[in-house]
């Protein structure tokens, strides 16, 4: 450890141990602050005259008056709150925080508050306790009841925070070794506390606590030039430590420019801003494709891409600088819409590929909402914005997005739809799951076939078992080497073929060491799937064919290599396989996460066929998705083609005695 790390330690240590007086009147923050700004005239009067007290008295004045900067995300003319949100204001009074959705009832932490509590070691607990979710419910608290003990409190916590959580004066490379947990004991908390993301997660949060508090008599001047100079430390943190890529690296710019419009007072703030624009101008064509994917993969974050250049926007617009986004900016993100609206299911939710989690209609409906507004020429935003009152739906049903590969196999946009979204796509970033070829299967309001999800993120023990678990191929509606994870995840596709009676969808991933996996799906009459899986290589072992379904009552037939399922209700499917001799069906582990450490059991199988030799081994499944499975008609199918061929396909099937030819030449 070199001589400048030591000192970064003892200097952090220094700062727990002794801590910082509460409410100080911070005289530094006067020469953070640009004195010639318009309305500062009688702050910079007073503070040339040595009266810093009465400097900042004028300042308080100056931002409860001030009406020219204008907070997209708060209008204080409507403002209400919730009842869940007003239980998150009470507990707060307590300390009893709210953190994270997935960790409820919420954890106390303490009279004294200890901000390194760590009840589960989870990351995601540690780090989303200093984003202070619950801030924000007690400003609305205080401003709907009145009650002063809101913002006294508020202040004493965020005075708290203040104090047990400094920043060293560090480089990026020195706060980065940090990161990655060289440097234990309380130097460790750094990470924690001082992540960019949860940094940039305060920026923004904070420009609203500021405006709900203001009034207040506990924000008093003294607290003001503390809250402005922590301001400015966050800003000057996250110019020094952006994130290199991803949707970090998205959230942090657009927060800056946050930063940088509501508090033009400081001297960098135009230099923050440009910042933020700079960076979402520029990687608004980096991460996200030209078929309007965003790069991760995951329909979670691509969502969460689409509103973070929205809120960038907004932002401009209400404080008149849109004129810095290029038109090529908008054009981006409603290729982006475009591409959510065609993977999503007839009841707005979305896929949960990767480490997605289920949304609602009434949060996607709001979503379509706001984007109507930036977008009112766009006829098919406008129909989900008003649940199909305006608008028009989209000309086609089928869809492919072949660069970022997702792919929508549908016969309708109605609730009685039968739609296959297919996950097949390049290497991707961190969020993304090693899946390719995986696919979800909605029929009839009900999604048939969901991915096992993300069940957590990060973390320490078990917390990380967990997240592997969901993580790995074999949970996931695709074929393996012997139940191991993808070791390349490179698809491409070879042929999409999204009209007529036949839609076809042909790609290819080289998953493992002298083994890839084609899979063919047909998409037959508007009404049921043929997948034909092809594992083809010198490799040796096992190949498994795995199927996730819903959860609830399945019947297993091995003899016949059935499922039948048996839901509540008018959706379920029958699923036949058909593979080659020796082929045996084993029931797994099955588990199925749309939420945060939430998850369900469902049935899981798979088909195992040994791969003894150089011949590829090869699948045909039929899923007929239908209301009554008990009810539906009998199925056959059989290879054309006797052995893999690099350039066609050919196989018949018979559904209910009718027999039909797929096949394709490449």
């Amino acid at each position: 450890m070199n001589k400048t790390c030591k000192l970064i330690i003892l200097f952090v240590i220094a700062c727990v141990a002794n801590g910082a007086k509460a409410q100080e009147l911070r005289s530094e923050v006067f020469s953070l602050l640009n004195l010639d700004y318009p309305g500062l005239e009688k702050v910079k009067a007073l503070r040339e005259q040595g009266k810093e007290k009465e400097a900042a008295t004028a300042l308080l004045d100056y931002y409860r008056a001030r009406s020219n900067v204008k907070n997209p995300d708060l209008d204080l003319k409507k403002i209400t709150i919730s009842k869940q949100e007003q239980q998150w204001a009470d507990d707060a009074m307590e300390h009893t925080f709210f953190v994270h959705k997935g960790y409820q009832p919420s954890y106390n932490y303490g009279k004294d508050i200890n901000w390194e509590y760590w009840p589960v070691k989870d990351n995601e607990l540690r780090w989303q306790l200093h984003r202070h979710k619950w801030f924000t419910p007690m400003g609305k608290a205080y401003r709907v009841s009145g009650d002063e003990k809101y913002a006294a409190e508020w202040a004493a916590q965020f005075m708290d925070w203040i104090k047990k959580n400094p920043l060293a004066p560090m480089d990026k490379e020195h706060y980065e070794l940090i990161s990655a947990g060289e440097v234990k004991g309380k130097v460790e908390n750094v990470r924690f506390a001082w992540r960019p993301l949860e940094v940039s997660n305060r920026l923004q949060d904070q420009t609203g606590q500021f405006v709900l508090f203001l009034p207040s008599p506990s924000f008093t001047p003294e607290f003001l030039t503390e809250f402005l100079v922590n301001y400015h430390k966050h800003a000057l943190h996250i110019l020094a430590n952006y994130s290199d890529q991803g949707n970090h690296l998205l959230f942090e710019a657009q927060r800056m420019i946050y930063a940088g419009a509501f508090f033009p007072e400081f001297k960098e703030a135009a230099a923050w801003r440009k910042s933020g624009i700079d960076i979402l101008n520029r990687e608004v064509g980096v991460q996200v494709y030209k078929d309007g994917g965003q790069f991760e993969l995951d329909p979670h974050y691509h969502l969460a891409a689409i509103n973070i250049f929205c809120k960038a926007l907004r932002m401009a617009d209400v404080n008149g600088f849109r004129n810095e986004f290029p038109q090529s900016y908008l054009d981006t993100i409603e290729s982006m819409i475009v591409f959510y609206m065609n993977i999503c299911y007839p009841d707005f939710t979305n896929p949960c590929f990767s480490d997605a989690k289920l949304g609602t209609k009434k949060e996607e409906q709001k979503n379509y909402r706001d984007w109507a507004k930036l977008f009112p020429k766009n006829e098919q935003i406008r129909y989900f914005a008003t649940d199909g009152k305006k608008g028009q739906l989209p000309a086609y049903l089928s869809k492919g997005f072949l660069t970022s590969g997702f792919f929508t196999l549908r016969n309708s946009w109605g609730m009685d739809g039968t739609v296959m979204v297919v996950k097949a796509g390049p290497k991707a970033f961190w969020h993304c799951q090693p899946d390719n070829g995986t696919f979800e299967l909605w029929f009839n309001g009900k999604n048939l076939f969901p991915d096992s999800g993300a069940y957590v993120y990060a973390g320490e023990g078990e917390v990380m078992q967990l997240r592997n678990w969901f993580r790995q191929t074999a949970v996931h509606n695709t074929l393996t080497l012997d139940n191991k994870t993808l070791e390349t995840t490179e698809s491409v596709t070879k042929l999409w073929q999204p009209e007529g009676n036949i839609q076809t969808l042909v790609t290819e991933n080289p998953g493992y060491k002298d083994l890839k996996h084609r899979r063919s799906i047909f998409f037959v009459d508007n009404t049921y799937y043929v997948i034909v899986d092809e594992a083809v290589g010198e490799a040796r072992g096992e190949i498994n064919l795995h199927y996730q379904l819903a959860k609830g009552k399945v019947n297993i037939d091995p003899k016949t290599m059935t499922l039948t399922s048996a839901y509540e209700g008018d959706s379920n499917v029958k699923l036949q396989c058909f593979g080659e001799k020796g082929t045996t069906l084993k029931k797994e582990e099955g588990w199925c996460s749309t939420a945060y450490r939430q998850r369900v059991k469902r049935t899981a199988v798979a088909f195992n066929t040994q791969k003894d030799k150089a011949d590829a081994v090869r699948y045909i499944t039929i899923i007929y998705p239908t209301k009554d499975a008990a009810k539906a008609p009998k199925l056959e199918a059989k290879f054309k083609n006797k052995k893999f061929d690099e350039k066609a396909l050919e196989v018949e099937v018979t559904v209910g005695g009718k027999k039909q030819t797929l096949n394709y030449k490449l």
